[in-house]
């Protein structure tokens, strides 16, 4: 009988199915017995071995009181299923538990004090985020952007077109990059410029680009947005 190696998959996936319908790996109290198997554990099972999982946090809780718990531990192999070769032979055998040797445990203490593990666990938490934080810091802002299109009509078919447009491409604002043009009929002669635009959205708005280009009255009889995406 036993589990085999219980660092192993294999070994975890029996203990696992083992303790399906089971509580303790001995009669219906926690004793040496679980002791035993709890110390051959590397740490705990991973999340999908559930069974194996809420028994390895149960015997944890006893951590204060393992020595007193009951029964007389034995070799690992004389625990769990039947039919599985003990696959520890030849692995150095954990010492038995000696109260005078307390301070020479190893340095994994898998029934460390709760507050110890929390205080680590936090530890760790502040680390990664400060992490996270610095990370994130050397990000440069996301920058939001969009791209117009504008439609400038002028008074009448005598209006300056080209003197229209170079009108319009004298106004410079910060986050504004003007784009390419053409001319289109509207009808009776008269051409209307239609422009493209980028603009950063903190920046420059429709409004404050309306007001500039109808500022130029000698020419600009109204100006409408034609289309609006964002970048």
């Amino acid at each position: 009988m036993g589990f085999g190696d219980l660092r192993s998959p294999a070994g975890l996936a029996l203990l696992d199915g083992f303790l399906a319908d089971r509580s303790y790996i001995e009669s219906f109290v926690a004793s040496q017995a679980d002791v035993a198997v709890f110390e051959a554990l590397a740490g705990p099972p991973p999340a999908p071995l559930c069974h194996a999982l809420r028994w390895f946090n149960h015997i944890k809780s006893f951590q204060k009181e393992k020595g007193s718990l009951p029964g007389v531990k034995k070799p690992l192999a004389q625990y769990g299923p039947a039919g599985v070769a003990d696959s520890t032979k030849g692995r150095p055998t954990p010492p038995a538990d000696d109260d005078d040797d307390d301070d020479d445990d190893d340095d994994l203490d898998l029934f460390g004090s709760d507050e110890e593990e929390s205080e680590e666990v936090a530890r760790i938490k502040a680390e990664r985020l400060a992490e996270y934080a610095a990370r994130k810091s050397k990000k440069p802002a996301l920058i939001a952007k969009s791209s117009i299109l504008l439609d400038v009509k002028p008074w009448d078919d005598e209006t300056d077109m080209a003197k229209l447009e170079e009108c319009v491409r004298t106004i410079q604002l910060d986050g504004l990059l003007w784009g390419q043009s053409k001319l289109v009929p509207v009808g009776y002669g008269i051409r209307k410029l239609q422009i493209g635009c980028v603009v950063e959205d903190d920046k420059v708005g429709t409004d404050i680009l309306e007001e500039r280009i109808t500022g130029f009255e000698d020419y600009v009889q109204s100006m409408d947005v034609a289309a609006f995406n964002k970048i």
